[in-house]
């Protein structure tokens, strides 16, 4: 707060978002009479159809005599199901971060010379600009890492001499380059942070060109820069696993919008990273951690299923936790009976609880993923079936390797700027109108009152 009181809410304020208030609620009757489609989707949460892509799908459903029903979810990176690209890779024991990074952009598998081509750039790029991290990271630490990740991004546009110059050869170099820095600036960010805000070591280990993103994330973070082979191996999945989902999600519909308008790349990925801070996108793995926290400390027994399943229904009935009738990580926009990503994560999480001593943890959230379902279903009237997501997982994942909470949404941005960036240059390629949907105005028409008769 400053002394002139500038970040007061004053009564004048309050009054004011009374207001505010007052006058901006909408007839929730008059969405169903206009047909509206509320978070441009339908009533069993079927997106609205807004365009194409080839990037990546999402199937939730399969057609049988005619009738769509439920099934696993599978999701696909350029027509290839990222359960096989998990397992190519794991099978080499190789990182393979890089290697979606290349299909996601290039739309095709790397061959090894392809390969080894994509972690050279990336480690070329790695590098921030001369003295940035000393004049922007370091002199205005923030407490928030994904702004300080966006305001970053919106200062390199200042050191791009071309950065206004949307041809593909010009917006490929820029999305490289940022796929490439994101770890670095993050990283960075919560090193200024721990130092001036918290009052710890400041820590800056330059990034190496031989690691891997993964491992590159732990090298700079951690005091000694040690971790295991399965600790980086489980981050590098991680990044997999949340690099792309589909052309509808928040964060990279905001990509495809913002660029449809033919602004710069570093204008359209601070608008992403915008959407993806919000906590019903990208910060819910954090609020999985605070709910099992909660948990642990309000269930005398943790291994008992009646009272866990107690503990569920008071999360549904707004008295457990934070109050809010949900119980995080489980359900999902798009599937219903099972997560890729989470079906994905469960046996390599088991084994990193194993190396690291938690498997009562473990062996708790396994029980939390059985019981919650049959909770909601019997509490609650749902249109499609509820099943652990993603963020049931990797919040998990990501305490157990140490990570600060403050780095769960932006370890999530380093992963989907891979998305993000494949994103903007199939809207370039594909650039046609500007992204507009309609609102229909419900207010009543008035008159204007000259302001000596109001």
């Amino acid at each position: 707060m400053s002394r002139d009181g500038l970040y007061d809410i004053t009564p004048e304020l309050e009054s004011l978002s009374k207001l505010c208030m007052a006058e901006g609620v909408i007839d929730k009757n008059l969405y169903t009479k206009f047909d509206v489609k509320r978070g441009l989707r339908d009533i069993n949460g079927k997106g609205v159809l807004a365009g194409l892509t080839e990037i990546s799908e999402i199937c939730s459903s399969t057609v049988v005599n005619g009738e769509t029903r439920p099934c696993d979810g599978k999701l696909y990176y350029r027509g290839i199901d990222v359960e096989d690209i998990v397992k190519g890779f794991i099978n080499d024991d190789r990182f393979g971060f890089e290697e979606v990074v290349y299909l996601l952009m290039f739309g095709h598998l790397p061959d090894k010379e392809q390969f080894e081509q994509i972690n050279r750039l990336i480690a070329q790029y790695r590098n921030l600009p001369h003295y940035f991290t000393r004049d922007v990271i370091l002199k205005a630490p923030s407490s928030d890492m994904m702004n300080a990740l966006a305001r970053s991004v919106l200062t390199l546009y200042s050191y791009d001499p071309k950065a206004d110059d949307t041809s593909l050869p010009n917006v490929l170099r820029q999305c490289l380059q940022l796929i490439s820095v994101f770890p670095v600036i993050s990283v960075y960010s919560y090193q200024a942070y721990n130092h001036y805000r918290r009052n710890q070591s400041l820590i800056i280990h330059p990034p190496k060109a031989e690691l891997s993103t993964a491992e590159n994330i732990l090298h700079m973070l951690r005091p000694d820069s040690k971790y295991t082979r399965l600790e980086a191996k489980l981050l590098d999945m991680s990044l997999v696993l949340h690099a792309e989902h589909g052309g509808g999600n928040n964060s990279s519909f905001t990509t495809h919008v913002v660029t449809s308008s033919g602004t710069d790349t570093y204008s359209a990925i601070a608008a992403a990273l915008g959407s993806l801070k919000g906590p019903k996108h990208g910060g819910a793995n954090i609020k999985v951690v605070k709910m099992f926290e909660d948990m642990k400390n309000s269930v005398s027994d943790y291994t008992d299923e009646d009272e866990v399943r107690a503990y569920l229904r008071k999360l549904l009935h707004g008295e457990a936790f934070d109050r809010a009738g949900l119980i995080y990580g489980m359900g999902h926009a798009v599937y219903s009976i099972s997560d890729p990503r989470a079906r994905v994560f469960k046996g390599f999480v088991e084994k990193l609880s194993e190396e690291k001593g938690r498997m009562d943890e473990f062996r708790l959230y396994s029980m939390v993923e059985k019981l919650a379902p049959e909770v909601i279903a019997s509490e609650r009237r749902i249109y499609k079936g509820v099943s652990a997501n993603v963020d049931f997982y990797s919040g998990f994942v990501y305490s157990m390797l140490d990570l600060p909470e403050k780095l769960f949404t932006p370890i999530f941005a380093i992963a989907r700027i891979a998305g993000w960036s494949a994103h903007r240059m199939e809207e370039l390629v594909n650039s046609g109108k500007i992204i507009r949907p309609a609102y229909k105005n419900v207010h009543d028409r008035v008159d204007y009152v000259d302001i000596s008769r109001r």
